[in-house]
């Protein structure tokens, strides 16, 4: 990579990290989880910037939530969070992106593919968030899938359509 495009790629990442912090602000509390649009902007940063650099931005939005600054649902932040119900779901960031990223350029960042990595990915996020609900809430893993998995099921699936109409309008200014 040539100077001007780690240049390019920190930026883009930069706003990703801004975007998924905004998403996490725009909260609906349902429960343990709240409903929030940061995943959407985590499986957009996917299929934008690549695994590595969407790894990259993820890292550094969950680093600097854990150092205090309230990018985290609702405004919150700090490592509580990451010990607490929603922790699993904020770790199983890192995978998801990467995993989405793999996937839709492994195939062709096609929008069909897309909308595959982006299942893929959202798949990993519930495969850690659930069971760490499930662990720090006591629930049992019946009750954990119905406060942690299935209201959320519909909105993913309009956030992952959404994201693969936008990744295919932005993927041409990106160049």
């Amino acid at each position: 990579m040539t100077a001007s495009t780690d240049l390019k790629m920190t930026v883009y990442s930069s706003l990703f990290v801004a975007l998924i912090a905004v998403g996490a602000f725009i909260a609906i509390p349902i429960g343990p989880v709240p409903i929030v649009l940061q995943n959407m902007f985590v499986l957009l940063a996917g299929l934008l910037l690549g695994p590595l650099w969407g790894l990259a931005c993820v890292a550094v939005y969950l680093i600097i939530g854990l150092a205090g600054l309230p990018v985290f649902a609702g405004g919150t932040s700090g490592l509580g969070k990451l010990f607490g119900p929603t922790g699993g779901y904020l770790l199983g960031y890192l995978p998801c992106v990467f995993i989405t990223a793999s996937v839709s350029r492994g195939l062709g960042k096609k929008p069909v593919f897309d909308i595959l990595a982006m299942v893929l990915g959202s798949l990993v996020v519930y495969s850690a968030g659930v069971p760490w609900l499930k662990a720090v809430t006591g629930m049992s893993l019946e009750k954990a899938l119905m406060a942690g998995m299935v209201p959320f099921l519909i909105g993913d699936a309009l956030k992952i359509v959404a994201a693969a109409f936008l990744a295919k309008a932005l993927r041409p200014l990106m160049k």
